[in-house]
């Protein structure tokens, strides 16, 4: 009876195995919302139909390929570049290995990189008195993890492995490639969006509207009429919706990334200890700009929507809620408190 408490959490390995379904989901339809903007435009703009879509099949889906072509060029620069832009942006430093501050930095490092089998990613200091941290780079082998001072000066050994666990994983499972791709995709989504409202103003005001004439006549009327308010729609909440979606993928994955850091040190109160240091500090990480917030292992901009649960909270917040983590870790570690609270 005392582990009753426990059969509403998922093992390690079961949070993995949904975690990645789910950010898979929506990577795809993160490249559908992205394709649809385009495809708006080649049907209501350019009377392009290559499927036959509202009629009879015609022209080529221009809009549509230049659409992804943006999207992935969009995500290509960001693999190139991003990683050096987001740690020049907080201005962080590197942790050399003969100093003495960052001695113990270096050693949870080192440990880590034992655990995880992979190469050791570049250490860097961020100075900022916000506990925090953040990893990046395009793959294992270009990667990095950042630390502010803050984090240094609050946590002890046991915390600070839980952290840097928590941030190999982020390396380990290709988050830091995956959450570059997404945010080069709110990108394009940005871009493809004032286009297709610029774009929208110009053919209104030179009368251009082959497609809406063709739409109300032919025998897909009513079907384009219907895709062309779902395009309006898409279009000009496209900001609102890319940045909902890249909140879905940074939640997920740090779920992901606090069961594998728990599987690396097979010590998930360690990290639960050190996430309830951070959830207590609950200031702004001021180094850290808002692009690159979906990083960081907790909210670096003190919103307080990521400390609440509920629904509201899942789809507006950028993390998820730190008490929730922090439950869900004791769980793993068949904690007592876990099970009082799952009760």
């Amino acid at each position: 009876m005392a582990d009753s408490g426990f059969a509403s959490f998922p093992n390690i390995y079961e949070q993995q195995r949904r975690n990645k379904n789910r950010t898979v989901g929506v990577i795809a339809l993160f490249i559908l919302f992205i394709g649809f903007l385009g495809l708006g435009f080649d049907l209501f703009f350019l009377g392009n139909d290559p499927v036959g879509l509202l009629g009879d099949p015609t022209g080529f889906p221009l809009a549509t390929l230049a659409a992804l072509v943006v999207g992935g060029l969009s995500a290509a620069w960001g693999l190139g570049s991003g990683a050096k832009a987001v740690l020049a942006s907080a201005h962080a430093y590197t942790a050399p290995r003969d100093d003495p501050r960052f001695r113990m930095l270096n050693n949870v490092v080192d440990e880590m990189v034992i655990a995880s089998g992979l190469p050791r990613p570049g250490v860097y200091v961020v100075p900022d008195p916000d506990p925090n941290a953040f990893a990046t780079g395009r793959d294992p082998a270009h990667s990095a993890i950042a630390v502010t001072e803050g984090l240094l000066a609050s946590l002890n050994r046991e915390e600070l492995q839980g952290v840097i666990a928590h941030e190999m994983s982020h390396i380990r499972n290709y988050d830091i490639r995956l959450t570059t791709i997404v945010a080069a995709l709110v990108g394009a989504a940005f871009l493809l969006s004032d286009w297709g409202r610029r774009g929208m103003w110009y053919g209104a005001m030179s009368g251009r509207g082959r497609a809406r004439s063709k739409s109300r006549d032919s025998p897909g009327g009513t079907l384009g009429g219907a895709l062309m308010i779902l395009w309006l729609l898409t279009l000009i909440l496209a900001p609102l919706l890319g940045r909902l979606l890249a909140m879905a993928v940074s939640r997920q994955r740090e779920y992901l990334a606090d069961a594998s850091g728990a599987e690396l040190t097979r010590n998930p109160l360690g990290l639960a200890s050190a996430l309830t240091k951070l959830q207590e500090a609950g200031e702004p990480t001021k180094s850290i700009k808002k692009g690159s917030a979906h990083l960081c292992i907790v909210d670096p901009l003190g919103k307080k929507m990521n400390f609440r649960e509920g629904a509201v909270a899942e789809m507006f917040g950028t993390h998820p809620p730190l008490k929730k983590r922090i439950t869900l870790l004791k769980a793993m570690a068949y904690s007592r408190d876990a099970a009082d609270t799952a009760a």
